[in-house]
């Protein structure tokens, strides 16, 4: 009862005896109501439990409350957990339906910057013919990758970083210490070297071979990728990923042979299955010695690669130039549109590449890339 009335003490309310007279005590439950600045209107009921008090009724209607009270509180967890489930299965969908939809445009935009590329550069051929300074060209583009992700940072993050805050952060793909120049020539060279070979020898497949059987070759690097990684990484063994790659070699020789074994026709598959093997090689060693890393740290890298590539191998070109392999009147005469286009395109390649595997399902990248034989048979044909 005193919980009513939290500056009245318990003896002042029960002093006096049931019959007795007590002037005083309405009395004195004003003066200490007083206080409270409680007017005659409120506190008419307040003293009128207080009076029943004795007779039990206010013990009922207490009870009474805290009844319903304990009732209310055992059927609101109840409902808020069905919300809170009902929540999550929306959100849930959402994601899903997100995905599905991210998928699908990551699918559309990495076959078709793979596929722009590959057309480029037979376009390209017809009057410039110089694959290693395209290959140069091209992977000094990757100095960009960081950039645009940072600008991506910045339209998206809450907490946004400064430039030199988030490249240290993203150094962690190098060790703790960050990118040294020790850990620069160390992780980055044979890195450097393979994504050279790559691209180096699609590009002279390209020349030996129709654009839809160089990217039809080229996509037997998944298993490539599985074989090595059974050898390298001691993956977990799968039957239907061995009859695969026997499929896939068996489609290689396969394809040799539709041409009876013709001499461009068997450098064009060497250069095409090189090339696989070579991207193979590159993502099992980046597995094994940088493991998983993220968007961010992906980007680095890549911007790293492009660094390395325009410092250590910018002689090679030179070198081609003056023993006349590649050779060329002026930079003038360059194709510079075409040449722009092609290292612009195989950025966004592998932008796209890396993007999709953070914001959709893995898988639906390598569709896109087996997605760009049909589109290449499809662009030569028009």
């Amino acid at each position: 009862m005193n919980s009513f009335f939290p500056g009245t003490s318990r003896s002042s309310v029960t002093r006096c005896k049931p019959g007795a007279n007590c002037p005083s005590s309405h009395s004195g439950i004003s003066r200490q109501l007083s206080p409270l600045s409680v007017t005659e209107d409120s506190s008419a009921p307040i003293l009128e439990l207080q009076s029943r008090g004795s007779s039990g009724v206010c013990g009922h209607r207490v009870e009474r409350q805290n009844r319903s009270g304990d009732d209310g509180t055992q059927t609101h967890p109840e409902n808020s957990s069905q919300e809170n489930r009902i929540k999550a299965r929306c959100r849930s969908c959402t994601s899903m339906v997100l995905k599905a939809v991210w998928g699908l445009l990551i699918i559309l935009s990495v076959s078709s910057s793979w596929v722009g590329t590959t057309q480029i550069v037979k376009i390209t051929y017809k009057n410039f013919y110089c694959p290693f300074f395209m290959t140069w060209f091209s992977t000094n583009w990757n100095i960009m990758f960081f950039p645009v992700y940072y600008s991506g940072h910045l339209a998206t993050a809450q907490e946004k970083q400064s430039p030199m805050k988030k490249f240290r952060e993203c150094s962690r793909i190098f060790g703790e210490d960050g990118l040294t120049l020790k850990l620069f020539l160390k992780r980055t060279a044979p890195f450097s070297i393979l994504w050279t070979l790559t691209n180096y020898l699609y590009l002279l497949a390209l020349k030996k071979l129709t654009a839809t059987d160089v990217s039809a070759l080229f996509c037997c690097n998944k298993a490539f990728v599985f074989l090595l990684s059974w050898i390298v990484l001691k993956d977990r063994f799968m039957g239907v990923r061995i009859v695969a790659a026997i499929m896939a070699i068996t489609g290689i020789v396969m394809m040799a042979y539709a041409d009876n074994f013709h001499t461009d026709s068997i450098i064009g598959v060497a250069f095409a299955v090189g090339s696989a093997s070579t991207s193979a090689l590159y993502k099992v060693l980046f597995k094994m010695f940088l493991g998983s890393a993220n968007f961010g740290e992906a980007a680095h890298f890549v911007s790293t690669l492009g660094f390395f590539n325009l410092i250590f191998i910018s002689f090679t070109p030179v070198v081609l130039y003056f023993t006349k392999v590649e050779h060329w009147s002026s930079f003038a005469a360059l194709p510079w549109g075409y040449l722009c286009g092609m290292a612009g395109l195989w950025l966004a390649f592998n932008i796209l590449v890396n993007v999709g595997v953070v914001l959709t399902y893995p898988i639906l990248i390598s569709i896109g890339t087996v997605l760009s034989v049909p589109g290449n048979a499809g662009t030569g044909v028009i």
